[in-house]
């Protein structure tokens, strides 16, 4: 009931810099994180490799990320470029509306207590796809 509405309005958001989420969130992490691999990615977005690779390859035709060499010359390793890390504040700014109109009315323990709460359905759904 929640997912759909947000994704789709996360999706009109960013659309007003020309990006989809799951370029959003490769964005985000390379900003929070520093430069990562394919494989990393993947794992962080909980999707397969196909499809982060799809998704760094349009970021590099819009010149938001860079291949940077690794320890392993089969590793591929990506980070944000100037103009990547320039498009990263200027979106962040919307995220940061949105995420506070969605917000409105739930206090700061309230939004920690739900975080809380989503982490531990996280974990017991992890857990579950371990014991399969």
């Amino acid at each position: 009931m929640l997912y759909r509405p947000f994704e789709n309005r996360l999706n009109i958001e960013l659309g007003k810099h020309h990006l989809y989420r799951a370029q959003w969130s490769i964005l985000y992490y390379l900003s929070n994180y520093g430069s990562a691999t394919l494989v990393e990615l993947s794992n962080y977005l909980s999707v397969e490799k196909p499809t982060v690779t799809r998704t760094i390859t349009r970021l590099e035709e819009l010149e938001y990320v860079e291949h940077v060499p690794g320890k392993d010359r089969r590793e591929k390793r990506m980070q944000l470029t100037e103009l990547g890390r320039k498009i990263y504040e200027d979106v962040r700014v919307t995220v940061d509306q949105y995420e506070q109109d969605i917000l409105k009315g739930i206090s700061k323990e309230e939004q920690l207590e739900a975080i809380r709460i989503m982490e531990e359905i996280r974990n017991n759904i992890l857990r579950k796809e371990i014991e399969k």
